[in-house]
């Protein structure tokens, strides 16, 4: 985080600012076939099936004929930052620094050798649509700069930067040549008589302050892209308009003369409470502003942990996602937060687990935030995916993705499939259903196809010969892969094909499983696939899969070992959670593992897996894995499928009073509230309804 002094930076992150896609190379079509190899495609892909099905192992060559070079598919990229920097070669005394979770304010505090008080906020408003950066003193601030800085951004062409009038700097940029276009605009504004001034130089421009007490720096940034353009009648260009106009639509309304700095301030407060304050968490932890994190950090062990820590680690996660995923898109692989030009990944959308990882504590924490993520879906991979669809399974209805995605659509093939395909798709079938009354739709036949072949498909439950749950159709499975994925427990957690795995749906002619011995398959596959460290595994997010997929299983221990381990081993001392962090440089940053973790961490206190129908009762279970660390603690305001919000206590290791309050329209279903193993009580929902459940 920041933190400077008398030389402070300020990174600059446009969300949609990219390199690659059809704005910089117009023949980019989203990693897919031509529309003329259609016909060949289908030839290929039914000649593909039939060697899979006479295959002995499901196994064929040449399916590398399928690919499609990747094209420009580009990288998420900095647009550099703001230096600010006071004329002052003081001693600082009186440091300090903080990141206030309450308000979303980045914090810094000094005293310099005149024992003048010093003073610096920073924030990003989500109502303003701006980031601001504030200075004041005690006493006259000396001198004051502000300049842009590309140093950072080795690949991205240089950046005009100019004064748009005498105290608002205009940076004009490409990501590419050609390519993306982009623009910030930054404006000061000081108190009393002091004067501002911007100054150009050649393609650089700065703004200095003089005589002021206080000074804050307000800037705004866009670019052409246009996700709506995204579509085969716009030619899948997404390209929109100069940001230009927008922009300094945004920056006027957000420096007006009736803009005071506090209410900049207070509005942002106010907009990132609201989505915040309805949940909350208390693990029993003692509050220690004393010590340093990053000493916090260093000191914690897995297996003994700190309960404040755990709890500050939970909370962090929450201001990422509040500060991420309320904008146009979603968080991607690094949040929105990157420094460089082009980043590990591309900082692009992973569907395999990433971005499904980055908002699955979301409703649960009662935050609405997950509108961004469902607007690029529909935008990006849907219009493309049916292009996708048609040309490479020659398929007219709907729409296909795989599983890396750029912003431009791309959404062509990628090589393999297992289970946790097959568990998402009869979890898919079974929502159809279940939405169908809801939609208004009147289209019957669709819906009975789908019940059909909802019953004639493989549902990705196979047991195999060491007791595992299978990851591949053909009992392939080694003991001793330690893979970081754990694509065939996805019905374990975060779905419900698994945890809720119903014998009289869901088995077979060829499979005749009880729940327990699913969900024992599912015990043995998890232990065997290691702690997320191992040859191809070191990543965070790994960790805190694993720790939710324990705690599923009611495994307090291992639920606490690996959500522990996850902190010591993969979180930085920003918490920042990183990816191989022993590979130097101290790994990379990789956002998933910070959203991860709260989810993990909530799955151990409180659980109500989705289940296969309405007429099914949907369990509530009530502290399935609390470890020992946490033996008191609270829940306020947790969101519940089936339109329920949760509070609950508990104290000495066990629960001592649940509420429940149900929505008004819920569609009514049966519940039971599980603990210990045990149905506590039992109920069915209705508008309204209100449910206290006192442990003796």
């Amino acid at each position: 985080m920041p933190g400077g002094t008398v030389q402070e930076t300020m990174h600059v992150n446009i969300e949609s600012l990219w390199s690659g896609g059809p704005i910089q190379d117009p023949t980019y079509n989203g990693g897919n076939k031509l529309p003329s190899q259609q016909a060949t495609m289908a030839q290929d892909m039914q000649m593909y099936r039939q060697a899979i099905f006479d295959s002995s192992n499901g196994t064929i060559d040449d399916i590398e004929n399928l690919m499609t070079d990747a094209g420009a598919y580009g990288s998420y990229a900095a647009a550099g930052a703001f230096l600010t920097t006071l004329n002052s070669s003081d001693t600082v005394s009186n440091y300090f620094r903080w990141l206030d979770l309450d308000e979303a304010v980045a914090r810094t505090q000094w005293t310099d050798e005149s024992g003048n008080s010093y003073w610096r906020e920073q924030f990003c408003s989500n109502p303003a649509e701006a980031c601001v950066q504030y200075v004041n003193s005690t006493g006259t601030l000396p001198s004051l700069t502000y300049a842009l800085s590309v140093t950072l951004e080795s690949g991205l062409p240089v950046p005009n930067v100019t004064c748009l009038d005498n105290s608002t700097l205009m940076v004009q940029g490409l990501a590419n040549d050609p390519g993306m276009l982009y623009e910030v605009l930054a404006q000061v504004r000081a108190s009393g008589n002091a004067t501002v001034t911007c100054t150009p130089s050649g393609s650089n421009a700065t703004i200095s302050v003089n005589g002021a007490n206080e000074a804050w720096l307000t800037w705004v940034g866009g670019t052409n892209y246009d996700m709506y353009s995204g579509t085969a009648a716009a030619d899948f260009s997404f390209t929109g308009p100069d940001p230009h106009d927008a922009l300094t639509t945004l920056l006027n309304v957000a420096t007006a003369e009736t803009v005071t700095y506090d209410g900049l301030l207070q509005a942002h407060i106010s907009d990132y409470k609201s989505v915040m304050s309805p949940f909350s968490l208390d693990l029993g932890q003692t509050p220690d502003l004393s010590t340093p994190t990053d000493q916090l950090k260093a000191a914690y062990q897995t297996n003994v942990g700190n309960p404040y820590f755990e709890w500050l680690l939970f909370n962090y996660g929450r201001y990422l996602l509040a500060s991420s995923a309320r904008g146009t898109l979603p968080p991607n692989l690094q949040g929105k937060w990157v420094e460089t030009w082009t980043n590990a990944w591309g900082a692009d959308y992973h569907s395999n687990i990433n971005i499904q990882m980055n908002h699955w504590f979301a409703e649960m924490t009662n935050m609405d935030v997950l509108l961004p993520l469902f607007n690029y879906i529909e935008n990006t991979w849907a219009p493309r995916g049916a292009s996708t669809a048609q040309i490479l399974y020659n398929i007219s209805r709907g729409w296909v993705t795989h599983d890396e995605m750029n912003l431009f659509g791309h959404t062509g093939m990628k090589l393999e499939g297992c289970a946790h395909a097959q568990q998402l798709i009869w979890q898919l079938f079974n929502a159809v259903e279940k939405g169908y009354e809801a939609s208004g739709d009147d289209d019957t036949t669709f819906l009975e196809e789908v019940q059909l072949k909802r019953a004639q498909m493989d549902k990705g439950i196979h047991i195999g010969s060491w007791g595992q749950l299978q990851e591949w159709k053909v009992d392939m499975d080694s003991p001793t892969d330690t893979h970081r994925h754990l694509s065939h427990l996805i019905g374990l957690y975060p779905g419900y094909a698994i945890a809720s795995y119903d014998p009289s749906i869901q088995n077979g002619s060829t499979t005749q499983y009880t729940k327990s011995d699913v969900l024992a398959a599912a015990e043995t596959s998890l232990y065997h696939r290691g702690n997320g460290t191992g040859p191809d595994a070191d990543a965070g997010w790994e960790k805190a899969w694993r720790a939710a997929c324990w705690a599923q299983l009611a495994n307090a221990s291992e639920f606490y070992f690996e959500l522990s381990y996850t902190i010591e081993r993969n979180i930085a001392p920003n918490l920042f959670s990183m990816y191989a962090p022993s590979s130097g440089s101290n790994g990379i940053f990789q956002i998933d593992a910070n959203f991860g973790y709260p989810a993990a961490l909530l799955n151990g206190l409180l659980q109500a897996q989705d289940v296969a129908t309405y007429s099914t009762p949907l369990a509530i279970t009530i502290l399935p894995a609390l470890p020992e660390a946490w033996p008191s603690g609270s829940i306020r305001g947790a969101r519940v499928r089936g339109g329920m919000t949760l509070d609950l206590e508990w104290g000495n290791g066990k629960p001592t009073v649940v509420n429940i309050n149900v929505d008004e329209g819920v569609t009514p279903r049966p519940v039971e509230v599980v603990y210990g193993g045990s149905v506590v009580a039992s109920f069915t929902t209705s508008g309204g309804l209100e449910k206290t459940i006192n442990f003796s």
